[in-house]
């Protein structure tokens, strides 16, 4: 009887986890018994390591509370811990190499590619909410639009602009929270705790690149020092310098090898074009320079008042590829002599920059009056992306026959955010077995998006090459407010007992009023062992971006229109009045385990349903192949005053994109940690692992409007195959990290083994042919108790990722107590995700039809990226 290798490889995972843990704990209890005194120091050291013993403040409102006794689930990333993992040096990528529940965009086209998002839990990043010292960070303004993205609409915090340097740590709460901070915490809270020094500092550098021919080659210079204006006071100042430069993982364009193409001037070129035939750069990383400023200052007063404030500040400059143009593109002939102009007769790269600005500045004041802590604060952040396309042409002036412009100035796109709180707590002696804190308070928000337009040629008569800009019709501002109060009551009636209730009312102008609750327990049988659990609801209402953000995403043989829900074209669509908001319900049990000091182990299982949640669309064909496939498909397009291509309108594939409720989902998971260390004669290693296991399934789907629903066979739907399994199977099903930490003298070693579950996703060849031939399709995918139409008549299919493990090494030797050398490898054996599905791959790359899409040869739902390894080293510097 054989063994599939799927199942082998989920065997021999189960297995390596199991010997390790058996090992590590043998181990352990052996150098206890042997070294009663040691291991207990040694425990108490890597206790502190590890965070079990950091207070912390977030998940309860209770002063002194340890991780280790929180009754939520909450993970402490130490300044330690993050610089040891922060090979790639940007927060984002940190994170993702720590937390195994939290997950990260590798891969985005278009403007996804410059703002990258992460989520918790396989939820959206949306579903996330993160923190600065306690307080509401603001999001970004770059909506993710990429169609066929598991992060499909994100508009979540830029991480990135947040320095390493400057974090002293962080508190990953894996818990919803919307009834403590805020009706959008469905999957978590990252709150980020930042550095208090008053003295000394430290600088960083670090050079990497990938393995791929040298490609993302990545410069990073930061520092930060703390200074004593005043006694008692603190001013943490940290500023960062990093630049990644453009990777190229595509595969051959088939137009620029396909012999029928080189029959005439100017695409007879091609041969000779410089890097021929690689001329297609569009799969791999953009280019990107930042430069960071964050300050982190407080000043005490004689009553004890503390003014505090966080200013960050951030410009990130990028630019990424998109699609090769043929040389014959741009040709148009004079309006003047009537001859024939070739602008660029070896064809042309454009590309998508984009200048972004990001701020955040936040004040206030705390203390206590008769023994009730209050805390009032407020903070105005906003994010600015001014976007231009160059290397390009524009099709007005081609059509008027007089030379185009090659650089154009799209537009921008803004949000801003202004939060205001007041928060006060006091515990009160009741004669239980703890004392009994009392919390309330009330949150005042304002935000706003705007979408600027760009100059006239950027959007008139098809507009730019690549990347149409915004138009009159798209641009506008948009802005909210919301109210919110809570209530929050944490107590310890017996021993061993915790307790923790909370409610929250929020109020928005837009969409009414809601009431949130949690309810949240931990019993300490004894003080090795616990048991935990929560209950609680959320709701969320879509953010500015999902309601009006409109834009053309655009190929050379393709364009799709992201409709604003609350728009005139959306409404064309059936979908009502706009977007509703979002209901969540999250369960939660776990366990906690801390047999020695040192050594802590939690399991926790969870269940999280969201009803009438948002997603986007699947791809709604209105024209394909110059033929007619939804009336009111097209009417929305010209609604939205998009710009396409003429030459798409003639011969190409046109449709729309959409953000729309409907769907409801059922998450359930398990997340597990387990971390001990053992002293050895020559050195100490802490072992760890972290697991977390993740499955989403559709209980509801959503229906097609019946404006929707007619057209030429087959009939469209409102989500195709693509959008369901980039809920349900896109996301790993499992990531398990092993991890091994060893220290002996000035040199350490740290080795995570990093183990990716099988994931996959549907996608569909364009249009461009069924088995038979074009024109010819067959029955799409069957979905539960009904058959799935093609949307559109379009062709789909699975590509499939398995079983993958990653290996993370990094060493450094300390050369003195102020300096250290680093060298070391994400992805050290340089592993790249399985190729596409081989048919879809072979439909793209015929000669038949025309497609660029071929030169996307890996799946970019890969949770570990598709550039491969990346190689670094770093200097340390510390005073």
């Amino acid at each position: 009887m054989s063994m599939s290798s799927s199942k082998a490889r989920q065997l021999g995972l189960r297995l390596a986890i199991t010997i390790l843990c058996a090992v590590g704990s043998a181990i352990c209890s052996s150098r206890t018994l042997a070294e009663t005194a040691t291991a207990t120091s040694t425990s108490e050291a890597t206790a502190d390591a590890a965070g079990l013993d950091e207070i912390i403040v977030t998940g309860s409102r209770q002063a002194g509370l340890k991780a280790a006794d929180s009754p939520a689930p909450i993970q402490i990333l130490s300044a330690d811990s993050l610089a040891a993992a922060s090979g790639n040096p940007d927060l984002m990528s940190t994170l993702a190499q720590l937390v195994p529940s939290l997950t990260m965009q590798a891969f985005g086209f278009d403007m996804a590619g410059q703002t990258l998002q992460a989520k918790l839990r396989g939820l959206s990043p949306n579903h996330v909410l993160v923190l600065i010292n306690g307080k509401r960070r603001h999001t970004t303004a770059n909506l993710a639009v990429d169609t066929g993205s598991t992060y499909q609409g994100g508009a979540g915090v830029d991480l990135n602009f947040i320095p390493l340097d400057a974090i002293e740590h962080i508190e990953v709460l894996t818990d919803g929270a919307a009834a403590q901070y805020g009706t959008d915490a469905i999957a978590g809270v990252i709150n980020i705790i930042l550095k208090k020094n008053t003295s000394g500092g430290v600088v960083n550098g670090t050079y990497g690149q990938y393995g791929n021919d040298g490609g993302g080659k990545t410069e990073d210079v930061s520092a930060q020092a703390g200074f004593e204006p005043s006694d008692g006071g603190y001013f943490s100042l940290t500023g960062q310098f990093h630049n990644h430069g453009h990777s190229n993982v595509g595969n051959v364009d088939e137009r620029v090898v396909n012999p029928a193409n080189f029959a005439s001037y100017p695409d007879s070129n091609l041969p000779n074009v410089p890097g021929y035939p690689n001329l297609n750069r569009i799969s791999g990383d953009g280019a990107q320079q930042s430069k960071l400023l964050l300050v982190n200052m407080g000043f005490d007063f004689a009553n004890g008042t503390e003014l505090y404030s966080v200013i960050t500040y951030g410009k990130k400059d990028a630019a990424s590829y998109e699609n090769y143009r043929l040389p014959s593109k741009a040709d148009y002939t004079d309006a003047q002599t009537g001859a024939t102009v070739v602008p660029y007769p070896f064809g042309f790269n454009p590309q998508e920059v984009s200048d972004e600005n990001d701020y955040q500045f936040n004040a206030g004041l705390k203390g206590t009056i008769a023994g009730w802590n209050w805390d009032v604060g407020t903070g105005f952040g906003g994010d600015k992306v001014s976007i231009s396309t160059i290397d390009t042409f524009s099709f007005q002036p081609q059509a008027l026959g007089v030379p185009s412009p090659a650089n154009f100035y799209d537009g921008y796109l803004q949000a801003t955010q202004w939060t205001s709180t007041a928060d006060v707590n006091k515990d009160f002696d009741f004669g239980l077995a703890g004392p009994l804190n009392v919390a309330f308070g009330a949150e005042y928000r304002r935000e706003t998006y705007t979408i600027g337009a760009g100059v006239p040629y950027s959007y008139e008569g098809g507009g730019a090459s690549s990347y149409p800009g915004f138009s009159p019709s798209s641009a506008g501002t948009n802005s909210r407010k919301n109210y919110a109060g809570y209530v929050d009551f944490a107590a310890n009636p017996i021993s061993g007992l915790k307790l923790d209730a909370a409610g929250r009312f929020e109020h928005y102008n837009d969409f009414g009023s809601a009431t949130v609750g949690k309810l949240t327990a931990r019993y300490d049988f004894t003080p090795e062992f616990a048991v935990r659990g929560t209950i609680s609801n959320g709701f969320r209402a879509p953010t500015l971006a999902e309601e009006y953000y409109t834009s053309t995403n655009v190929g050379p043989t393709t364009a799709y229109v992201q409709i604003a829900p609350n728009s005139v074209a959306g409404k064309l669509l059936g979908l009502g009045d706009g977007l509703q908001a979002e209901h969540s319900v999250n369960l939660s049990l776990g366990l906690v385990w801390r047999p020695t000091p040192g050594m802590s182990t939690t399991l926790d299982v969870y269940q999280i349903t969201v009803t009438n949640r948002i997603v986007g669309s699947g791809q709604i064909i209105g024209l394909k192949g110059g033929a007619i496939k939804s009336d009111i498909v097209n009417a929305a397009v010209v609604a939205s005053g998009a710009a396409i291509d003429p030459a798409v309108l003639v011969s190409g594939t046109t449709g729309i994109n959409v953000f729309a409720n409907g769907i409801d989902t059922r998450t359930r998971g398990a997340d597990l940690t387990f971390d001990f260390p053992v002293e050895f004669n020559f050195g100490k290693v802490v072992w760890s692992i972290g697991a977390t296991y993740n499955d989403t399934t559709i209980t509801k789907y959503a229906g097609t409007p019946a404006a929707l629903a007619g057209g030429n066979p087959p009939t469209n739907e409102l989500y195709d195959p693509t959008a369901y399994s980039d809920l349900t199977t896109a996301n790993p099903k499992y990531v398990v990290n092993l991890g091994s930490l060893f220290t002996t003298g000035k040199l350490s070693v740290n080795l995570v083994e990093k183990i990716y579950g099988p994931s996959s996703e549907f996608g569909n060849d364009d249009g461009d042919n069924g088995p038979a031939g074009p024109g010819s399709y067959p029955a799409c995918v069957v979905k539960p108790g009904t058959l799935f139409i093609c949307p559109g008549g379009l062709d789909y299919f699975e590509s499939k990722i398995g079983v993958t493990a990653i290996t993370n090494l990094d060493l450094s030797y300390k050369m003195n107590e102020h300096v250290k050398f680093t060298v070391g490898a994400n992805n050290l054996f340089n592993k790249f995700p399985g190729k596409l599905n081989a048919t879809l791959r072979g439909h793209e790359n015929s000669f038949a039809y025309g497609d660029n899409a071929g030169v996307t040869q890996y799946p970019t739902f890969s949770p570990f990226g598709i550039n491969g390894g990346f190689y670094y080293v770093k200097g340390t510097y510390t005073f």
